[in-house]
């Protein structure tokens, strides 16, 4: 509203000003006006002028001003949408895009669609108002002039189409190859000590160069594209004007067209510079906003493999009993398990072991359905996981991975997240269990300790202690350790597994681990092999099979080795 308000606005000062000449001439010419009637004429229309800027100025300030909130609603409505999606969207999503893609989408595209809301959706209005009003004054002044004056207007459109189409694939490729450089760029901040650790630095700063310097050739191209595209539709404008100016002098000559009038298709046309500029903007604008939006869409539209189901239901879990039941499973192509069958109770400890790549961190992400099994079924108290609504499952398990994630932020902020309403003795209780409370309570600032990025003020079993202390505090019916303590020295491993013991009484507890001392204490030792249950059993059980676990059991306790010596 307000851009076509200023848009209509601005029209009428070509007419005071028309209107102002034709009047100051008509008293020059006759024999009895004084200077002072002309001076009064002149200073009446430049008021009116100057009240008529101010109404535009004041609408054109509500105009950018509304123009300005709208795109930041709208990017903050995108922002928010891609952010959510980003965290429904399965896990087998997340194997196959980069962070570095993600990021630029969800940065850099929005910023485009928000620039094209603020410049160009609110710009377009004003450019057509301006065209069509302007024209509907000048055709009220002489038709043909008229006609002439806007005979550049289809030209500017077949220009405008073709250029629209060219920087939207232009566009689409720089905002690719920026993906490209996120992704380089945190792939090198997130190993740079591996780089420094190799003395790959010149390696690393070619590798974005080369990326940077794409960037820079398709920004180019661009810039070009733009730049004759709106050389020639400018060409297409002055040569209107030019036009203008013959033949609307030959009219004023012939007594067909007053100055006033001929003045009034000059200021005319000098507004229409500025849709004809603006064009050019919008069109530069649409490519990108356009190419921006659908990299965003295509994120928005993915189905999530992972989702709930119209008839799933909250899971309830009074007794904790976990069940595979001839579970297959694969990443794509590549088999991880095959026929996995097993029950974990209350009160009873599971232990998961086996060589790298047997399958075990596959099992943990099937228990809190960060996948599907391709055949068989996961199920707690005889509820299939694919019929339970994920959040209610997640609920159910506290899972504590080989690698965990801490965030930016303090000891007690990372330790809370498992339960943001904690108490601080809560806090301090799960940090004694996980042992990690007396090396907190040694910091200057104990739980305040700010962690920096992932955790890099802890070390790898200080890290892995943080996250069992979060985890606990779940108080989840569910508990798998994925190799939980596999940076931590033996003598507080035994520690933290004896605390474990007594305070997960009550609980279904899943431990994989590859020290194998650790699961003495299982009621049930699973050993996998290429993805299969080689040997199940007790500790003693299996090491008087004499099987994959004894051998395993003599190789840690050395007693493999000085026999192959």
């Amino acid at each position: 509203m307000f851009a076509a308000s200023t848009a209509v606005i601005s029209l009428f000062i070509p007419r005071l000003l028309g209107d102002g000449v034709d009047a100051a001439l008509s008293l020059i010419k006759g024999d009895a006006a004084s200077r002072g009637d002309i001076e009064s004429l002149l200073l009446h229309t430049a008021l009116l002028v100057i009240l008529v800027s101010v109404l535009r100025g004041t609408t054109g300030f509500a105009q950018m001003f509304l123009g300005e909130t709208l795109s930041q609603r709208v990017s903050n409505h995108l922002r928010m949408l891609f952010f959510d999606k980003l965290q429904v969207l399965s896990f087998s999503f997340h194997d196959r895009v980069h962070t570095g893609q993600l990021m630029s989408r969800g940065l850099s595209d929005i910023e485009g669609v928000r620039m094209f809301v603020q410049s160009g959706l609110v710009q377009i209005v004003r450019v057509v108002v301006v065209l069509v009003a302007a024209g509907i004054f000048m055709a009220q002044i002489d038709w043909q002039l008229a006609v002439l004056s806007l005979s550049f207007v289809p030209f500017m459109a077949y220009r405008s189409a073709r250029l629209r189409l060219q920087l939207r694939t232009t566009w689409r490729k720089i905002q690719d190859a920026l993906g490209e450089l996120t992704t380089t760029m945190q792939e090198n901040l997130a190993g740079i000590r591996v780089v420094r650790a190799f003395s790959a630095q010149k390696y690393e700063e070619s590798k974005f160069d080369i990326v940077a310097r794409e960037v820079v050739d398709l920004r180019m191209t661009a810039a070009r594209t733009h730049a004759w595209g709106g050389g020639t539709i400018s060409f297409a404008f002055l040569i209107a004007w030019a036009i203008v100016l013959w033949v609307g002098g030959e009219k004023v000559i012939n007594g067909d067209l007053t100055e006033g009038e001929l003045t009034q298709f000059f200021f005319y046309l000098a507004l229409l510079r500025f849709p004809v500029r603006m064009i050019i903007m919008i069109i530069n604008s649409t490519a990108r906003a356009s190419s921006a939006g659908g990299r965003i869409f295509e994120v928005l539209d993915i189905p999530s493999e992972i989702a709930d189901s119209s008839l799933a239901k909250s899971l309830k879990v009074p007794e904790g009993v976990l069940r595979f039941d001839n579970v297959s499973f694969s990443y794509g192509e590549a088999p991880a398990l095959s026929d996995i069958t097993f029950e974990a109770r209350k009160d009873h400890t599971i232990g998961i072991v086996g060589a790298p790549g047997s399958g075990k961190s596959s099992i943990t992400n099937l228990i809190p359905r960060f996948y599907d099994p391709t055949a068989g079924t996961v199920s707690i108290d005889g509820t299939d996981l694919s019929k339970a609504t994920i959040l209610s499952v997640r609920s159910a398990i506290g899972l504590v991975e080989q690698d965990p994630f801490l965030f930016d932020g303090s000891i007690r902020d990372n330790i809370r997240y498992g339960d943001v309403t904690a108490s601080d003795e809560k806090v301090m209780t799960a940090a004694k269990i996980a042992q990690i409370h007396d090396f907190i309570s040694g910091l200057p600032e104990g739980y305040d300790t700010e962690l920096g990025e992932r955790g890099v003020g802890l070390s790898g079993g200080q890290r892995q202690r943080v996250a069992i202390a979060r985890t606990l505090l779940t108080d989840s019916p569910i508990l798998v350790l994925d190799d939980s303590t596999s940076s931590v020295d033996a003598g507080t491993d035994a520690r933290i597994h004896l605390a474990l013991k007594e305070l997960t009484k009550g609980q279904t507890t899943i431990i994989i681990a590859h020290r194998l001392a650790s699961l003495q204490h299982a009621d049930e030792i699973l050993v996998l092999d290429t993805g299969r249950i080689a040997e199940r059993g007790s500790h003693d059980d299996l090491l008087a099979l004499n099987g994959h676990y004894k051998n395993l059991w003599d190789l840690q306790s050395g007693r493999g080795v000085e026999e192959n010596d």
